[in-house]
């Protein structure tokens, strides 16, 4: 375990010193002005490497091995028939993967810190417009139907690029008909759930239930379920936006008729 800890941190500062360097160089040589708050700049860059470090050593041995185990205790085959009679090349006798990716999806896109950065600045310069909880709400409702859909995908063999491309011309429809204020926030919804929380989860589901399910291989149907993360979150944004016009312009038909 110290051992690891020990390469894991010498990984962890080789990883974030060329960004120390770059910021130093551009604030001293371009800039040309010292680092204000230095001490509390050196500080936070060890707390940074220290965190990170630990991080990484709780997805090498909690989160990548917890999620390869949900997916295969769930896709097991006495575990699938004690729950379904049919066979286990059908699709719903898998039932459970789909209600617990749904669940999983939602509650780590929660709390992902990420989203939560995005949905605080989009609440600040939309004047409280922008709903912090709501945002995460909807983003996270969206990421639990991605995968919903990507687990779906792997049990039955679908193409992963067909699922794609309908799910970004879903989005591309929906950006013509949507305010245009919205549009840019709902694209980066789709990436800031692709995080540290979000996806060592994702990732070890797919994996795990692609090693499990029969007839499917790991290296070619255990990978999507990010894309699918990363798409579905954008349509539910904007799906939200465009419900909001709706009822607003409902409720200001009806008193204009009042």
């Amino acid at each position: 375990m110290l051992n690891d800890l020990l390469i894991t941190f010498l990984s962890t500062l080789r990883d974030v010193a060329p960004i120390v360097a770059l910021i130093v160089v551009f604030q001293v040589i371009v800039i040309k002005r010292s680092i204000p708050n230095l001490r509390k700049v050196i500080l936070g860059a060890v707390f940074v490497v220290i965190g990170l470090t630990f991080f990484l050593i709780g997805l090498e041995r909690a989160l990548f091995p917890l999620g390869k185990l949900m997916a295969k205790q769930l896709s097991n085959p006495d575990f699938v028939l004690r729950h379904y009679d049919g066979a286990l090349t059908d699709w719903q006798a898998y039932y459970w993967v789909y209600i617990f990716a749904a669940l999983i999806g939602f509650s780590t896109t929660i709390a992902e810190p990420s989203l939560y950065a995005v949905a605080v600045k989009a609440n600040q310069v939309s004047g409280g417009t922008i709903g912090t909880l709501y945002l995460r709400l909807v983003v996270a409702l969206g990421v639990g139907m991605a995968l919903v859909v990507g687990t779906y995908r792997i049990v039955v063999g679908d193409s992963l690029v067909t699922y794609i491309m309908i799910g970004y011309i879903v989005v591309v429809i929906q950006t013509l008909f949507v305010k245009k204020d919205i549009v840019a926030l709902a694209y980066d919804s789709g990436g800031v759930t692709t995080s540290t929380v979000t996806v060592p989860i994702v990732a070890a589901l797919g994996l795990g239930l692609a090693s499990v399910v029969p007839g499917r291989n790991p290296a070619l149907d255990g990978f999507g379920l990010i894309a699918f993360a990363s798409v579905f979150p954008m349509i539910t944004v904007l799906g939200y936006a465009q419900i909001n016009d709706v009822i607003k312009y409902i409720n200001n038909y009806k008193k204009l008729k009042i």
